[in-house]
Formats: C-alpha cells, sequence, structure tokens
C-alpha cells in the first residue's frame, strides 16, 4: 500500500488514479500512524510553499516524512513536494523554510529570459542519473520556483527553461520530480510505475 500525504494542498485525485491505473494500491491520509506503516510514501504539492510547509507541520507530518526517509523505504516528492525537501525557498519575504532533507534553496526564475512565469506546458528532460527517468522525456510543469540543490549529486535529472535547473533529485531512497508524472501522460505513467515498483 502506497500513502499520499493529504495535508489540505495537492493534486490527490489525480496522484491515486494514476496509482490505479497502474495497478498500485493507495491510500490518501493526514495520519502519520497509517502512512508510516506504508510500503512507499508520496509528497505531493501544488501552491505556496509558505503555506504548505505550515499545512504540514500543523498536521504533524513534517516529522513522518523524516521519521518514514529514516525507514529507507521508497518515498517520492512532486512539484512542491520536492520543493518542500530543501533548506529554504525565496518565496515571499525569502525566509521560508522547508524540510531541510536536502541542502540547497527553491529560488523564483528570473523575468530576464524573456520567457513566460509560471513555466506551465509540456518540457524535456536533458539528462538524467536516476533509473525511474529518461532522458528526453517529455513531461509537464507548472511552476515560478525551481530547486538550486547544494550537491550536484542530488541532481537526478535537468531541464532548460531559461537556464538548465534541477527538475528532478535523488538521494538514497528520495526521488522528487519538479514535474507532475501524474499529468505527463504515458510518459509519466511510466515514470510513476517504475518509481511504484520500488515499492513491492
Amino acid at each position: 500500500m502506497i500513502a499520499i500525504i493529504d495535508y489540505g494542498m495537492g493534486n490527490l485525485g489525480s496522484v491515486q488514479k494514476a496509482l490505479t491505473f497502474l495497478g498500485y494500491e493507495s491510500v490518501i491520509t493526514d495520519s502519520p500512524s497509517q502512512a508510516m506503516v506504508a510500503s512507499g510514501l508520496i509528497l505531493p504539492g501544488v501552491g505556496a510553499m509558505a503555506h504548505a510547509m505550515q499545512a504540514l507541520r500543523d498536521k504533524g507530518m513534517d516529522k513522518l516524512v523524516f521519521d518514514y526517509v529514516d525507514t529507507g523505504r521508497p518515498f517520492l516528492g512532486i512539484c512542491l513536494g520536492m520543493q518542500m525537501l530543501f533548506d529554504s525557498s525565496e518565496e515571499g519575504d525569502g525566509r521560508v523554510k522547508g524540510l531541510a532533507l536536502l541542502p540547497g534553496r527553491v529560488l523564483r526564475f528570473s523575468t530576464e529570459c524573456g520567457l513566460k512565469i509560471p513555466q506551465i506546458g509540456w518540457n524535456s528532460l536533458v539528462t538524467v542519473s536516476d533509473p525511474a527517468l529518461r532522458k528526453n522525456d517529455y513531461v509537464y510543469f507548472v511552476h515560478s520556483y525551481y530547486c538550486a540543490p547544494d550537491r550536484p549529486e542530488d541532481v537526478a535529472a535537468t531541464t532548460q527553461y531559461g537556464i538548465e535547473y534541477a527538475s528532478a533529485v535523488a538521494r538514497d531512497n528520495i526521488l522528487a520530480t519538479q514535474f507532475h508524472p501524474e499529468k505527463s501522460g504515458e510518459v509519466g505513467l511510466a515514470i510513476l510505475n517504475r518509481w511504484a515498483r520500488r515499492t513491492r
């Protein structure tokens, strides 16, 4: 059973539908004890990081993420769920604190690149280093901020949008994607399936 963290923000239904289509049992839960016994854990997310972090803390799910990652079982962050893994974000007043599971910051795309912000739509993975991902996979993004990991070895994929940035990160049992695999058609389902196989 894969648990999808419910903290009041995130594309929960779409993630669960994708897992069901792929043949995996899943549960949407705001119970740390229920999530803790899952074979895999997903932290989805859309919206503002400050609100998301507060909601996560209010439900005690921030501690759950730490405890679960410590078990070594598969963990997947999606979109804002990737950004929350880092130390901080320059969103708002620039003092938004993340979970600090991975060293680095979340930065806003510069308007100087001449591209539309947020990035909404399809883009490709330029480089990849995690087996769940494939070079040149075309996937769906919706975001104004991007992750800047301190450790190059944590970068699992990059994408070009004005700059080349980390569109996925991985370390040990953690995989997180800036894009939405559940909204990325057959390619996204394949990525989700390759990750979910790790839970069996």
